[in-house]
C-alpha cells in the first residue's frame, strides 16, 4: 500500500497575536459555510465515526431522523480523501513502474495479452515451464514510462511495497539415477546416509545385544532426499516524483533451509582455512537436544546472513528518455541469457551494475537503448582493517567492461489490445548486442601453487600485479527476440551467439602445450543458443496448450555435460582450442529433475516439450484452480559429451495441481498471479541410454534407476 505525505499550503507564523488568530479562523468558518454552494466541487474530510446508538424506539434513545438533503452543488464526502486544501494524493494505479512488465500469454479476444516478454506467469502455468518474469527491466513494455509527459511534475513521496513469501516443500528421489560414481565426480551426488558400490555405511539398524562390549551394525540404505526452505522478498519503491524515484530488492532468510540453523550449531575458521565446527554450549550439547532456531549468520551458522540485499538503483524520467543507474535487474526476450529471476518460483537471477540510458520513436513503437556495465571490476583497495572510507578500483587493465546496445519494437499495450480485438496480427521484436573485454586478469584461487598472490580481500597492489596474466578476453554477444501475437496464439523466439577468444584460459603458459602449430595462440569460444514458445488459448482463456523448444550447442571435444567442480574450465580433449558449450540461463525453467537439478540447467542439449493447463475452476475476482501436465524428451547435441556416449538424455513427465485465492490487488487482473497461491506438483524422469556410464575400454550396462520428484509450493505474493 502506498503511504502518501502531504503538507498543507500554510502554516501560522510564529508570534502572530492569538486574538488575531481566533478572529481569523472564524471569519474563515463563516465565510466558507455562507459560499459552499460557490465552491469547486473538492473531496472534505471524513469526520470522526460516531459513537454507536441503541436501535430506535428503546428507552432514552430518539428515533431516527431523516437524512438532511445535499447543498446543491456540493459534492458528496469521498472515503479516505484529503483533508481541504491538501493535495490529493494520486492512486497507486497510476504509479506504474517505469519499465514494467507485460503478459506473454496468448490473449483471448475480450482480454488480449500486452506484448512485453517479462510479466509475472499466470497461476495456471506450471512452475517448471520458462517463465515470463514480473520484471522491470523490460525496455518500452509501457511507452507512457519512458518519456515524462508531465515535465513540471508535483513531489508527493510514496513507499510501496511489493514481492512475495514463499515456503517450498521437497522430495527427490533417486536423483543419482543408480549411477555408481564418486560424489566429486557424480552427475548428482549420492545421499550422505546411503552405501553404494565404494562407499558402504554401516550405522544402521543396530543389534539388539553386544559382543565384546560392541554391537553390529547393518548398511544404511537410503535414496531419498527431502527438505524445505523459505523465502520474503520485498520490492520496496520510493516514489519521490512523477519522474524521480528509487527501487530496491531485499531478501529475508533467502532459501534458508528449514531447520537449518538450530541452537548449539555454530563455525569457526580452521587453522587450515576453511571452517570447523565450534564446540558446543548452553542447553544443547547434541543436537538432538535443539529446541529453537538460530537467526542465519553468514560464516557462523549459513553461508548467509539473514537480510540480503540484493539491487538498489534509481531511475529518473526525462523528457527524452530515461536514466537508469545502479544495481538492477537484467532482462531479455525469454530469458534465455539474460534472466531477472523475478519470478514466484526463481532461484537464480541477471543482476547488472549499469549506467543505461532509453530513449525511442514513441510514434513508430521503436526504443533504443544504450548501457556500460561494470561486469567485474577486479582487485579494490578495501581493506579488512578499514570498514570506512571510500575504496577504489587497483587497475584497469583487470576491468571486464560490457557495453550494451538494444533496438526493440513493441506495440503499444493498448492499441495491442485493440488489434487483437480486432482479429489483427501483431509483431514485436529486436535486438540485444554485447560486447566485454578484459586485458589483464588475476583470477588465482585457493591451492593454486602461487595464491599468496591472489586478488584477495586487503592483498596489496604489487601481490595483485604479481599474479596478472593477459587473459586477453574478448566476447561479443547478439541475441535476438521476436514474438508474433493473433488473436487467441502466442509464438515467441530467442536467439543468441557468443562469439570470442581468450589468450590464456588459465593461470600459465602450460596452454600452449601440445597445439598443431605455433599459430595456435589463443582459445575460441563458438556458442550457439535458441529457444521457442508456441502457446494457443482456448475457453475464454482456461485452455492452454504449448510447446516449446531448445537447442543448446554442445562440444565433443569436452568430457562431459557437467559443470567441472570448483569453477575450472571444462577440460579439453583434443587440440581443437575451442568452447561451444552453450549454456541457458539456470532461472529458464524446462522440467522439475534433469535441466533444473540434475545438471542444473540446459547445456549442451535440446529438448522438445509439449503441455497442456486447464483452469476447471475460474472466478472473475481471480481465483482459479487448475490441472497441468508436460512431457520433455532431452536428447545431448553431442552425443561424446553425454555420459553414456549416446544423444538420449531422458524422458521426463511433469504433472501439478495448482490454486490461486481472490486475495491482494494483483488479482484485478486475470493475468497476474496475486494473494494466496499454492501448487503441488510431481515428476518423473526415465533415464535413457545417453546418462548412462562408460567403464573402461567398452560399455558396462548398468540398470539406470527412475527419478522422482514431488514438490508443495505455499506462496503469498502481493
Amino acid at each position: 500500500m502506498p503511504i502518501s505525505s502531504w503538507s498543507p499550503g500554510t502554516s501560522c507564523r510564529p508570534g502572530t497575536p492569538r486574538r488575531r488568530l481566533r478572529s481569523g479562523l472564524a471569519l474563515a468558518l463563516v465565510l466558507g459555510a455562507s459560499s459552499a454552494s460557490a465552491q469547486p466541487a473538492r473531496r472534505p474530510a471524513q469526520p470522526p465515526a460516531a459513537p454507536a446508538q441503541p436501535p430506535a424506539g428503546q428507552a432514552g434513545t430518539p428515533a431516527a431522523q431523516p437524512a438532511a438533503p445535499a447543498q446543491p452543488g456540493a459534492a458528496p464526502a469521498q472515503p479516505g480523501a484529503a483533508p481541504d486544501g491538501a493535495e490529493t494524493p494520486e492512486p497507486p494505479a497510476a504509479r506504474q513502474p517505469l519499465l514494467p512488465p507485460a503478459d506473454t500469454a496468448a490473449p483471448s479476444a475480450p482480454q488480449p495479452a500486452t506484448p512485453a516478454a517479462s510479466e509475472a506467469p499466470a497461476a495456471a502455468a506450471a512452475a517448471e515451464q520458462p517463465e515470463r518474469q514480473a520484471i522491470q527491466a523490460e525496455i518500452g513494455a509501457r511507452p507512457s514510462e519512458v518519456y515524462a509527459e508531465d515535465w513540471w511534475s508535483h513531489a508527493r513521496p510514496t513507499f510501496e511495497f511489493h514481492g512475495y513469501y514463499r515456503l517450498r516443500w521437497e522430495l527427490f528421489n533417486s536423483f543419482a539415477l543408480g549411477r555408481i560414481d564418486s560424489r566429486d565426480q557424480a552427475l548428482w551426488p549420492q545421499p550422505a546416509d546411503n552405501s553404494y558400490k565404494g562407499h558402504v555405511l554401516e550405522r544402521c539398524n543396530p543389534s539388539e545385544t553386544t559382543s565384546g562390549g560392541t554391537r553390529s551394525f547393518d548398511s544404511c540404505k537410503n535414496d531419498t532426499q527431502a527438505g524445505a526452505n523459505m523465502r520474503f522478498r520485498l520490492n520496496p519503491e520510493l516514489h519521490i516524483s512523477d519522474n524521480l524515484r528509487i527501487l530496491t530488492q531485499v531478501d529475508l532468510l533467502d532459501n534458508v533451509v528449514l531447520g537449518s540453523t538450530p541452537d548449539g550449531y555454530a563455525n569457526q575458521p580452521a587453522a587450515g582455512g576453511g571452517y570447523q565446527v565450534a564446540r558446543r554450549g548452553g542447553y544443547s550439547p547434541l543436537g538432538a537436544f535443539s529446541s529453537t532456531q538460530w537467526a542465519p549468520s553468514a560464516g557462523i551458522n549459513s553461508t548467509k546472513d539473514s537480510i540480503s540485499v540484493k539491487r538498489i538503483w534509481g531511475e529518473y524520467m526525462t523528457p527524452v528518455g530515461l536514466l537508469r543507474f545502479g544495481r538492477m535487474p537484467n532482462h531479455w526476450g525469454l530469458g534465455m541469457v539474460a534472466n531477472s529471476g523475478d519470478g514466484y518460483d526463481s532461484d537464480y537471477q541477471s543482476t547488472v551494475d549499469r549506467l543505461m540510458f532509453v530513449t525511442g520513436i514513441k510514434k513508430y513503437d521503436i526504443y533504443f537503448a544504450g548501457a556500460w556495465d561494470w561486469a567485474n571490476e577486479g582487485a579494490t583497495s578495501a581493506s579488512i582493517q578499514d570498514l570506512e572510507g571510500q575504496p577504489y578500483d587497483l587497475a584497469q587493465s583487470d576491468d571486464v567492461d560490457q557495453y550494451v546496445f538494444v533496438a526493440v519494437r513493441r506495440k503499444n499495450p493498448e492499441l495491442q489490445k485493440l488489434e487483437l480485438a480486432r482479429g489483427n496480427m501483431v509483431v514485436n521484436g529486436g535486438v540485444y548486442f554485447a560486447y566485454r573485454q578484459q586485458t589483464l586478469a588475476n583470477d588465482i584461487t585457493a591451492g593454486d601453487t602461487n595464491d599468496d598472490l591472489s586478488a584477495s580481500l586487503g592483498q596489496s597492489a604489487d601481490n595483485v600485479a604479481a599474479g596478472y596474466v593477459h587473459r586477453g578476453a574478448e566476447m561479443i554477444i547478439p541475441d535476438v527476440w521476436f514474438q508474433l501475437l493473433y488473436k487467441k496464439f502466442r509464438f515467441e523466439l530467442e536467439a543468441a551467439m557468443i562469439y570470442g577468444s581468450l589468450d590464456l584460459r588459465g593461470q600459465d603458459e602450460s596452454d600452449y602445450a601440445n597445439v598443431l602449430s605455433p599459430k595456435d595462440t589463443g582459445w575460441g569460444v563458438r556458442q550457439f543458443g535458441l529457444a521457442t514458445q508456441a502457446e494457443l488459448t482456448e475457453m475464454e482463456g482456461r485452455l492452454r496448450v504449448h510447446f516449446g523448444f531448445g537447442y543448446a550447442t554442445g562440444d565433443d571435444d569436452a568430457p562431459a555435460l557437467e559443470p567441472q567442480q570448483l569453477g575450472a574450465m571444462d577440460p579439453q580433449i583434443s587440440t581443437d582450442r575451442t568452447y561451444s558449450t552453450f549454456r541457458f540461463h539456470p532461472d529458464y525453467r524446462v522440467d522439475q529433475i534433469l535441466f533444473r537439478n540434475i545438471l542444473s540447467r540446459v547445456q549442451g542439449a535440446y529438448y522438445f516439450r509439449p503441455g497442456v493447463d486447464w483452469d476447471f475452476a475460474r472466478d472473475k475476482n481471480g481465483q482459479r484452480a487448475g490441472l497441468g501436465a508436460a512431457a520433455i524428451w532431452s536428447r545431448a547435441s553431442e552425443f561424446l559429451q553425454a555420459p553414456g556416449n549416446s544423444r538420449d538424455l531422458g524422458i521426463e513427465l511433469n504433472a501439478q495441481l495448482y490454486f490461486q485465492s481472490k486475495d491482494g490487488t494483483l488479482n484485478d487482473d486475470p493475468d497476474k498471479m496475486g494473494g494466496f497461491y499454492t501448487a503441488v506438483q510431481y515428476g518423473v524422469l526415465f533415464p535413457l541410454g545417453g546418462l548412462g556410464q562408460l567403464r573402461g575400454e567398452t560399455v558396462q550396462k548398468i540398470d539406470l534407476e527412475t527419478a522422482q520428484t514431488v514438490r508443495w509450493y505455499l506462496g503469498i505474493l502481493f
